[in-house]
């Protein structure tokens, strides 16, 4: 590759190659596939591996543990050996780190497996640790969001514990296991003109996958300005990792649902903070009225999206603010007070969003203790900020690079199931090579919705990939194994999580059973979930190797 195609400074390099580290992994991980594939009888010459990607798509809860099961089967089949990919997007990334935390998790992959379960079924991490996990991200880095608070709140309840471990802290134990890559899109690329969303992590670097654009992981977050670190922040642990890709609710629909949590969130803090300031100080601060602002500011939030009459809180507010101890002389109150029309759905959107920005900036000039943090929160709901982080491609001059990637001081990042909910993406860089893609969908409405809509964005983009046609009559009653392949264009597996073979006439019920937000599984729902997604691989065992077969063969005559 010229010097001019490669860039490099240190931790930036804008390269359509691979990390040097990854390579030395492909070539040992080749070696472990190879005996594989003698095993089970394919005979294959050591230069002429297939290149084998596992594809894991969203689904929250369903995702994770369906990934789980059909991983333990892949083992029981002799074929887990065979992947040289595992690429997760939201939900099936919480397997992906919970896998991870384990050297050399695929050589002993059925008591791993019992002990996620155990954990996943077991009792939830205490308020005040969350809390405390929640202090640390806010006062630990420059940019604090509503990723934070998921990563805090909302992950933690599904995933019963903080982890955190970094990726770098495990990049040395890569040694038996498939290559991870974990997935999320760039919120602002979407809406840029010829913007690049793919963006895929992995324990070496971050970046943009069709880009070309990386940083060392361990610097992701990190301030650069022409290539160079200006500032460095420390790196992100797999807590905020599984948040960062498992944010689906960053839809602006799922507003309701976020300002509820925080509700639950404030009153728990309140009830431990009234603890702490119940002295008769006279100098400490008014904890009770910077609390019932914020509260009333939720109530009135979630209120207008429920379209019911928030004036009574918006008195209250107005009321509290301009008491005696709290208004102390300092800045008028300048929020809106023209009438709200709740039947214009769009404006009230905008005036909560203003009257919400107003209050925060207005109680941003005390100090509120504590509650510094819910201010914050409350200002991200507002500007509805997920993901924020620095850009490290910020002030670097490169034709290759979309220009508005080079401009923007920070970048908003998000789960990629929000654009395309399978990381085709990270696994489709012409520099990975890939022979055969598996693809477990465990998507919540129409299983080949994902595939289709890969296919479209590939023939667009000129990226080679298979045609897909599905039957007519598949479309309510699913198979459980599809192939596509197509000229010049990997083969690719599709295989829907529920289908006529494992849950016959019940698709419907399963469906039902396991939709995307519900609270945390039981044992006994965890282990039907297993099994069900088991058998899509138990009962293909034949079908995987033949195909596994027929890419070796199309290879060897390359």
């Amino acid at each position: 590759m010229s010097a001019s195609k490669l860039q490099e400074s240190g931790e930036v390099r804008i390269a359509h190659a691979l990390h040097t580290k990854e390579e030395e992994f492909v070539v040992k991980r080749r070696e472990i596939v190879f005996q594989s594939l003698q095993k089970h009888e394919i005979r294959c010459s050591q230069n002429k591996v297939p290149h084998i990607a596992l594809l894991s798509s969203g689904g929250g809860q369903r995702a994770m543990v369906g990934l789980l099961g059909s991983l333990v089967q892949l083992d029981k089949a002799g074929l887990l050996d065979c992947i040289l990919y595992l690429s997760g997007v939201s939900g099936s990334t919480w397997c992906m780190a919970s896998l991870y935390q384990e050297p050399d998790w695929s050589t002993k992959l059925e008591t791993v497996k019992d002990n996620i379960i155990k954990r996943l079924s077991g009792p939830g991490v205490s308020w005040g640790d969350a809390f405390a996990k929640l202090k640390k991200y806010y006062n630990g880095k420059d940019f604090f969001s509503l990723t934070d608070l998921w990563a805090a709140i909302v992950v933690t309840t599904y995933m019963k514990e903080i982890d955190e471990h970094t990726l770098t802290d495990k990049r040395s134990q890569l040694g038996k296991d498939p290559f991870p890559i974990y997935t999320v899109t760039d919120k602002q690329s979407k809406q840029e003109e010829g913007g690049d969303p793919w963006f895929e992590i992995t324990p070496h670097e971050a970046g943009y996958s069709l880009s070309g654009a990386f940083v060392e992981t361990s610097s992701f977050g990190s301030q650069f300005d022409n290539g160079s670190k200006k500032k460095h922040q420390p790196e992100m642990d797999m807590l905020y990792l599984q948040a960062l890709c498992g944010s689906a609710l960053a839809g602006e629909d799922s507003k309701e649902f976020i300002w509820g949590k925080i509700q639950g969130t404030f009153f728990s803090v309140f009830r431990f903070v009234q603890c702490l300031f119940s002295s008769k100080d006279p100098n400490s601060p008014p904890v009770e009225k910077w609390y019932l602002v914020l509260m009333d500011l939720v109530d009135m939030n979630l209120c207008v999206l429920n379209v019911k009459d928030p004036s009574a809180l918006d008195q209250s507010i107005r009321t509290t603010l301009n008491g005696k101890n709290l208004a102390g002389g300092k800045s008028q109150l300048i929020f809106p007070t023209q009438k709200l029309n709740l039947s214009d759905k769009e404006a009230a959107k905008l005036y909560m969003k203003q009257y919400t920005e107003d209050v925060c900036n207005y109680l941003s000039q005390f100090s509120l203790g504590p509650f510094d943090i819910f201010l914050s929160i409350c200002r991200c709901m507002a500007l509805w900020i997920w993901g924020r982080n620095y850009n490290f491609l910020h002030n670097m001059t490169d034709e290759s690079v979309p220009s508005a990637l080079l401009q923007s001081q920070t970048r908003d990042f998000e789960d990629a199931g929000l654009l395309l909910n399978s990381p085709y993406f990270s696994v489709l860089r012409k520099e990975r090579d890939i022979d055969l893609i598996i693809s477990l969908d465990f998507s919540e409405g129409d299983p080949f919705m994902t595939v289709r809509e890969a296919a479209d964005r590939f023939k667009k983009l000129n990226i080679s990939f298979p045609e897909v046609n599905i039957p007519s009559e598949d479309l309510e009653k699913p198979k459980d194994f599809y192939v596509f392949k197509g000229q010049n264009a990997p083969t690719v597996i599709h295989i829907p999580l529920f289908n006529v073979v494992n849950c016959g006439d019940d698709i419907k019920t399963w469906r039902k059973k396991y939709h995307t937000f519900q609270d945390s599984y039981s044992a006994e729902k965890i282990t039907d979930l297993m099994e069900v997604a088991g058998k899509n691989i138990s009962n293909n065992r034949e079908k995987l190797k033949e195909q596994i077969a027929a890419v070796v063969g199309k290879k060897a005559h390359h």
